[in-house]
């Protein structure tokens, strides 16, 4: 059986918020919608059935456990469109990327959505496991003197809610101390990693101010621009900024890591005759993606770094190098994530380490995140692979050609890597 080409044909997102600002009231459901409300207005795909679509985010509450069909039966494609949820952290957004083109390449579909949303200004928030066994019982009791007395049972403190910090469970550290020690260890220093968040914020802005962005984004709830973006940074207002995790030794700052942010970006992926029958320009093919897992329970370094050994993989399959590319889209968590990644692909030694045979090579940086990435955009976790894929396909697409390489790290110790072509 032969495999079907799969286009990257279309995109839509909605501007992303910082936690609590534009978004705070919204749900993921809400953001969701926008998202794919702007996606089916711009290519006219009101009451057209799609194969399916597919997304998800990484905070739910326990009553979005279907969201993203959910969300696809409030919207105007036909309500026969199937869709399911999906999660991998970060990565969730291209992961769904990756499902709806396999099942295009099988043939099993012809068309279909990927997505992913964060609503972290209204995440669920934990309870203490005796205040939720108490409640739990109290509603199963028929009395009302049953019910107060399973209630009485919980000490004061219990009674407060737990908020979300993000942390690994297998460590016990939030992805920003995970970050702190991969700077320590592969020396990374914090001049380099502020230069490189300017370099994002400039390179953004420039994009903003060009128009590359005029036909990518729906404006939601009053907001047309990422709302981190920040126009007048400079080298001197980021090194200001105190560390944020470390508080005495460390490097990674609000300047040079992404905070919690609130967005949705959506994918349409198409194959050839699909995009010729609906008469849309295929704007980049998907042709190779690897997902890797890397140990980092021992070595706490490494968290956000198993998109080297994705690359490393995926290159030798697609029979390239690394330098082959012309352009590079790498998610930047974090300033220091990126600057690891890079250093480990360039030095025969750390690579060795790490788990690679040699070095893959040192890019060109001015071909690395041309129209700014996360560290301006900001990062809705699930959004961030839709957001990534629109801009490295607009840019295949305007370029007439060539190739584009993905990387997107993510928690738990994953990463995925993908080739876009034109």
């Amino acid at each position: 059986m032969s495999m079907k080409k799969v286009a990257i044909v279309g995109y839509n997102r909605i501007p992303f918020a910082k936690q609590y600002t534009a978004y705070d009231t919204q749900t993921n459901q809400d953001l969701l919608l926008a998202a794919l409300n702007g996606l089916i207005d711009r290519y006219q795909l009101s009451g057209k059935l799609l194969g399916e679509v597919a997304g998800g985010s990484v905070v739910k509450h326990i009553n979005e456990s279907n969201l993203v069909r959910e969300t696809v039966m409030l919207t105007s494609l036909d309500p026969a469109t199937p869709a399911c949820d999906i999660q991998q952290a970060c990565d969730t957004g291209i992961e769904a990327a990756i499902y709806i083109a396999n099942k295009i390449a099988l043939g099993q579909i012809d068309s279909g959505i990927a997505c992913g949303v964060e609503a972290m200004s209204n995440i669920p928030f934990e309870t203490h496991p005796r205040l939720r066994k108490a409640l739990l019982k109290a509603n199963s009791e028929k009395s009302t003197w049953a019910k107060f007395k399973s209630l009485m049972q919980p000490k004061l403190k219990d009674w407060l809610p737990i908020p979300y910090k993000g942390q690994e469970p297998q460590t016990g550290l939030v992805m920003g101390a995970h970050t702190e020690l991969t700077a320590k260890y592969y020396q990374i220093s914090r001049a380099e990693q502020d230069e490189l968040a300017l370099r994002s914020h400039q390179n953004m802005a420039k994009a903003y101010d060009e128009g590359f962005f005029d036909d990518m984004l729906t404006p939601h709830s009053g907001l047309k621009v990422d709302n981190i973006l920040r126009r007048d940074t400079s080298l001197e207002k980021l090194a200001k900024l105190k560390p944020a995790f470390d508080k005495q030794n460390g490097t990674l700052t609000a300047g040079n890591s992404t905070p919690f942010t609130d967005g949705a970006a959506s994918v349409l992926l198409a194959s050839e005759d699909w995009a010729a029958k609906n008469n849309l320009p295929i704007l980049a093919y998907i042709t190779h993606a690897e997902i890797a897992g890397i140990a980092y329970v021992q070595q706490q370094q490494n968290l956000l770094l198993a998109p080297v050994l994705a690359a490393d993989r995926m290159l030798r399959k697609a029979n390239c190098l690394l330098t082959d590319f012309d352009f590079y889209e790498i998610h930047e968590a974090f300033a220091a994530q990126v600057l690891a990644t890079l250093k480990i692909w360039e030095d025969d030694t750390i690579a060795k380490q790490i788990g690679l045979a040699k070095a893959l090579g040192k890019i060109d940086r001015n071909k690395l995140n041309v129209k700014g990435s996360s560290l301006a955009a900001a990062h809705p976790f699930a959004a961030t692979g839709g957001r990534i894929l629109a801009t490295l396909a607009k840019l295949l697409y305007e370029k007439g050609s060539g190739k584009g390489f993905i990387s997107i790290c993510a928690a738990r110790g994953q990463g995925v890597t993908m080739i876009l072509e034109k």
